[in-house]
């Protein structure tokens, strides 16, 4: 069962996936350099050090947005990169450039998308952008990590991480992928010595209940519908196994095994709700990206 479980999956994404996600599949399952990643990265990056050009599937504007910049900065995370990397010190120009920010907040949406195929929910109804906590508080987390500490990024994301930390504390209340972004300023803060921003005993509290009132527990919805299950929340951390506990965590990768379409890959059970056709070519990069990430999952599960 291991070995095909394996197999199917490495075949899918000899065939079919981009080099940017067979760059990762190496480097998580056959031994690939993080070089090999970041040099593949990079092809994703604007010159003002923001990232663009379909990184994230679901909407294809080449011009750098916060959003695609993010997606940049979890894949970086993902093979624990050097913030002596250029790559890293191009992503803080970005950030410390004031593009795409307004109101305390980095965009979450901006006009350009409008130009080129997208998902429904990256539309832009304004004439420049929409700010919004996703990705901001994570922003703000990259920043505080990386930032050099007299700088004006690190003051402003320092003032967003206070915010960000006094909100959760007073109402755990949050959307599912907000509620990821607290979970990566977690991270963020949790590996800084002497980090006393705020009171992240607190924050970590806050963040557990915030989470185990999100998560879907209805085990039939999870390969079916577009819900929150126990995996949106995995990552190299795997704080999620500490939060929801390992039982609901192991049933969902019991399923997960059970779910796999005949190819190897797993269904992505969302959809633009508009005419591009683009979207196939999107989701058969999702089916890559939910693959490598589905695996990682199962390994830390010792499912496989």
């Amino acid at each position: 069962m291991i070995n095909e479980v394996y197999e199917k999956a490495r075949k899918f994404i000899y065939r079919n996936a981009r080099p940017l996600d067979l760059a990762l599949w190496k480097y998580h399952f056959e031994g690939g350099g993080k070089k090999d990643v970041i040099d593949v990265l990079a092809f994703y990056q604007n010159a003002d050090g923001g990232f663009g050009h379909g990184i994230e599937p679901d909407f294809l504007n080449p011009n750098s947005t916060p959003i695609a910049t993010w997606r940049a900065i979890g894949i970086l995370n993902e093979i624990d990169a050097s913030a002596d990397e250029k790559i890293v010190k191009d992503i803080l120009r970005y950030l410390d450039s004031g593009k795409d920010f307004q109101d305390g907040k980095w965009f979450n949406t901006v006009k350009t998308n409008n130009d080129y195929p997208h998902a429904v929910w990256w539309e832009c109804d304004s004439e420049i952008g929409i700010p919004n906590d996703n990705p901001t508080i994570s922003l703000a987390g990259f920043a505080i990590k990386h930032a050099d500490k007299n700088s004006a990024l690190y003051k402003k994301a320092e003032k967003i991480a206070v915010n960000a930390a006094k909100t959760l504390t007073v109402s755990t209340e949050l959307e599912m992928h907000t509620a990821r972004l607290y979970i990566e300023l977690y991270e963020y803060c949790s590996t800084i010595e002497g980090f006393d921003l705020f009171d992240l005993g607190l924050f970590k509290s806050a963040l557990y209940s915030a989470i185990k009132n999100i998560v879907c527990t209805d085990s039939s919805k999870w390969f079916t519908e577009y819900v929150c299950k126990p995996s949106f929340y995995y990552d190299g951390y795997k704080l999620v196994f500490d939060i929801l506990g390992m039982d609901l965590c192991r049933k969902e990768g019991e399923l997960m095994l059970n779910n796999r379409l005949p190819d190897g890959s797993f269904p992505v059970t969302w959809l633009w709700h508009n005419d591009f056709k683009e979207y196939y070519v999107a989701e058969n990069w999702w089916k890559s990206n939910i693959l490598i990430n589905n695996l990682l999952y199962l390994r830390d599960l010792k499912f496989i």
